[in-house]
């Protein structure tokens, strides 16, 4: 089974959603993440502003960071290689690496909401 790693720039949140506009993109990605993760695949988000010990640790991360800087994220590995660097996986690059159908790849993450109207 493949293991896939993106390791993201800074940012507040990886949905995309938050801020003063969504970026289509990153609500791609992050669903695309959120099917393969319900699925049991081996993948995982790192984002600089939370994990810069995940950034630090690995030398090829490291390696293109001190080489290109920041605007070279986001960079994927896959089995710890460079696949894609300045850029996101497309959803038919993820179900290659793990061997699914592209349109399996569109559930959205349900949130729940609670609210009392009691204490309004």
């Amino acid at each position: 089974m493949n293991k896939v790693e993106i390791f993201d720039p800074a940012m507040c949140c990886s949905t995309g959603v938050c801020g003063p506009s969504v970026d289509p993109e990153l609500t791609r990605v992050a669903s695309a993440v959120y099917s393969l993760e319900k699925k049991g695949f081996n993948i995982k988000r790192y984002q600089l502003t939370n994990d810069p010990d995940k950034f630090a640790k690995n030398k090829e991360i490291h390696r293109i960071l001190m080489e290109k800087g920041p605007d070279a994220l986001p960079v994927v590995l896959v089995n710890d290689q460079v696949v894609k660097v300045g850029s996101y996986p497309t959803n038919e690059e993820f179900a290659e690496w793990f061997e699914v159908k592209a349109e399996e790849l569109n559930e959205k993450p349900k949130a729940r909401l609670s609210i009392n109207l009691k204490q309004l």
